[in-house]
């Protein structure tokens, strides 16, 4: 139903009332841009010079024009309080909790890339303290004298999670505002310095079966950053990879090693 938007390819569980939350808008916006279209043609015709030679200014003592205004502003306040305020709040109240088995990982940006923390086998992420970051050898900051630290993975700009699985996401950012984008999840959230943000969602896609759809065996779910955050915020790209679990906790079993 909402093909002719030109929206990304779907792949997550909550992306269906996404894509209807913007039908709904366009909907409605292109009734008020027609009415207010209508509105402004018949004025100019109402209130032509060779009608009107001579200026009135007693005006127009009839109150359409307000009384639509207050249907405007009633359409767009239902728009917010009975779609928008309701839809939030119930993606707040469905963030999974511990005992539900999210897949959990940290995404930590910085100028101009996304540092991946996973918490290894142990299901616990190892304790990270700025004093400790070294860009080169310890880009998270990882105590490596904390036990919980010892098989937990790091990469950058490439995250993987397990297709059907819901995955708990913890934001954060070691400099300036990001933006964690993901398109085909129909997730984006600002990334906030000294902030903690949890992004949750469910992968109903593979990256091969994305693939097989698009008819491109290299395309892959990018990660934008969509907040101009420095000189080469073009460049911060990073791709998530969606597989199967089975291969997924095999690729996190290697990597821990």
């Amino acid at each position: 139903m909402t093909d002719f938007l030109f929206l990304p390819v779907n792949a997550s569980d909550h992306g269906a009332k996404i894509d209807n939350m913007l039908l709904y808008v366009h909907i409605i916006m292109v009734v008020i841009f027609v009415g207010w279209a209508i509105f402004f043609s018949y004025t100019l015709w109402r209130f032509r010079r060779k009608k009107n030679p001579k200026a009135d200014y007693a005006g127009v003592k009839k109150h359409t024009s307000s009384y639509l205004e207050v249907v405007v502003v009633a359409v767009e306040a239902i728009l917010l309080v009975g779609f928008s305020i309701p839809f939030w709040a119930a993606e707040v109240d469905a963030r999974p909790e511990p005992q539900s088995n999210p897949f959990e990982v940290r995404v930590v940006a910085q100028q101009f890339s996304w540092n991946v923390h996973y918490p290894g086998a142990d299901g616990v992420f190892g304790r990270t303290a700025p004093d400790l970051v070294d860009e080169v050898d310890n880009p998270l900051g990882l105590d490596k004298n904390d036990p919980h630290a010892a098989d937990d993975i790091h990469s950058m700009n490439m995250l993987r999670l397990p297709k059907g699985r819901q995955a708990l996401i913890h934001l954060t950012t070691k400099d300036v505002i990001h933006s964690f984008a993901l398109p085909e999840f129909r997730v984006k959230q600002d990334v906030i310095p000294g902030m903690s943000i949890p992004v949750h969602f469910t992968p109903t896609m593979t990256t091969k079966e994305f693939q097989a759809l698009v008819g491109d065996e290299t395309r892959e779910f990018e990660i934008a950053c969509a907040q101009l955050c420095g000189i080469t915020h073009y460049a911060m790209r990073g791709f998530l990879r969606v597989d199967t679990e089975e291969n997924i906790q095999a690729w996190l079993a290697e990597k821990s090693q």
